[in-house]
């Protein structure tokens, strides 16, 4: 329960918010809550600070020189560094924590999060961690937001750090750490790999599929993988590497994906039209046999979202995708059996929007059957395919391998790729996404 106005007023003016780690994200929350009156110190590295001190000089909140000065002072310290260094900063900070302080932090993977506050933080600080699940580029209001009360002496500490929260005008979750890392893991983990593995598909044909003319690549559903394929990669690496590489329950799904676009794509291969049709037949009534009402794209016109400078012809015919990385998304949710629905309240805007894509395929009306009839008939798009479950197979490899460089190395190749793209197809991307949860919010 959030505190009265007089209590979150007091607060303001007694408590100190810290943020360790000026990353997009930390950014982001220091913003808001400073402009919504408390009290905000924040650092980043400490070789930054000079710089950071200039470039954020008109800014509500105050910059300190490391996290040590942010600790000491700060009555809810929250770190938002990547997930890969959240146990060696926490070491390095946690000694200097004001005594009773509460702290928490915004990484995507809570368990590696919550062992090393465990571990490092002394035994009087309380803990409650927090996860806003969307990008810094979203809007926060309605978005979900998990609060996750690991370590408290008092209601009061939460009610704090709720009251504290609730600036963002987001959608608050109550989960445990362990149930927050499974969610993450069957929304997020898999959304980003089917994503991730198109580019990576695109940048081995060096192609800009948009570029292509009129004939592949046209329509809602393509406009949808390109925009946020190229919303993902104009982002920072660590974000994705984060969330795949240190929740253990991300590997199962990402390596499932990997093994569904395999297998699906050898029945195109081999031409087994039955043995397909029946495999995504199963998958399609196990995640939406219960289906009822509106689709989540219902109505919706996404075919002026293009980076195509091309227009159609009224002569012009679009050769029909096989939707590889579609199908193989619900032929992965059935084989885990993941019902994805399940988790909607605490769902990513890019998982809604996979999900919309993804039911707008199995449900429309003899959509799914064209797409089956162009997946064995049709080949013009089967190099495509190939390199989409290569690039499947590779993520998968390098998330089970725990390998951090080498998702960083791929990442990076791929983004240089698309760089001179990613101003326009942001402007694109954003409005389209807007329209989107708009339309899903209606």
């Amino acid at each position: 329960m959030i505190a009265t106005e007089e209590q979150i007023s007091r607060w303001k003016e007694e408590k100190i918010i810290g943020i360790i780690g000026l990353g997009d994200m930390g950014l982001l929350y220091a913003n808001r809550f400073s402009n919504a009156g408390w009290k905000v110190v924040c650092c980043d590295r400490e070789d930054y600070y000079d710089d950071l001190k200039v470039k954020y000089a008109g800014e509500r909140f105050t910059v300190l020189k490391n996290g040590t000065l942010v600790s000491r002072c700060s009555d809810y310290i929250i770190y938002s560094v990547e997930a890969e260094n959240i146990g060696a900063i926490v070491k390095l900070y946690a000694g200097s924590t004001k005594v009773g302080a509460i702290v928490g932090g915004q990484t995507s993977c809570k368990n590696a999060e919550i062992k090393a506050f465990e571990e490092y933080l002394p035994p009087d600080c309380e803990i409650i961690s927090v996860h806003s699940l969307h990008g810094p580029k979203v809007n926060t209001e309605g978005q979900p937001l998990v609060l996750i009360n690991h370590r408290t002496k008092s209601q009061e500490s939460f009610d704090f750090v709720e009251s504290l929260m609730s600036c963002l005008k987001s959608k608050h979750v109550y989960l445990s750490y362990e149930e927050h890392d499974r969610i993450t893991a069957d929304t997020q983990a898999v959304t980003h790999a089917a994503f991730l593995s198109m580019g990576v598909a695109w940048y081995q044909k060096q192609i800009y599929p948009w570029s292509l003319g009129v004939n592949k690549w046209q329509g809602s559903l393509e406009n949808v993988k390109v925009n946020i394929s190229l919303r993902i990669y104009s982002n920072k690496w660590h974000v994705y590497a984060g969330l795949a590489i240190t929740n253990p329950a991300a590997h199962k799904q990402i390596t499932q994906y990997a093994k569904s676009a395999t297998e699906l794509f050898t029945l195109f291969v081999e031409g087994k039209k039955d043995e397909l049709t029946e495999r995504l037949s199963v998958a399609k009534q196990f995640v939406f046999g219960n289906h009822n009402g509106k689709l989540l794209l219902h109505d919706l016109a996404l075919d002026g979202y293009s980076l195509s400078k091309h227009k159609k012809g009224v002569d012009d015919e679009i050769i029909p995708n096989s939707h590889l990385s579609l199908l193989a998304i619900v032929d992965s949710w059935y084989q885990l059996g993941i019902d994805p629905y399940d988790h909607m309240i605490c769902s990513t805007p890019l998982f809604r929007i996979f999900l919309g894509v993804s039911e707008y395929l199995f449900l429309s009306e003899g959509l799914l059957e064209q797409t089956i009839e162009a997946a064995i008939n049709v080949t013009e798009f089967r190099a495509d395919d190939m390199e989409f479950v290569i690039a499947a197979r590779s993520w998968s490899n390098i998330v089970s391998f725990g390998n951090f460089d080498l998702y960083k190395r791929q990442f990076e190749e791929v983004q240089r790729f698309f760089t001179p793209m990613f101003p326009e197809a942001n402007a694109i991307g954003n409005e389209m996404i807007k329209t989107i949860l708009q339309h899903s919010k209606d």
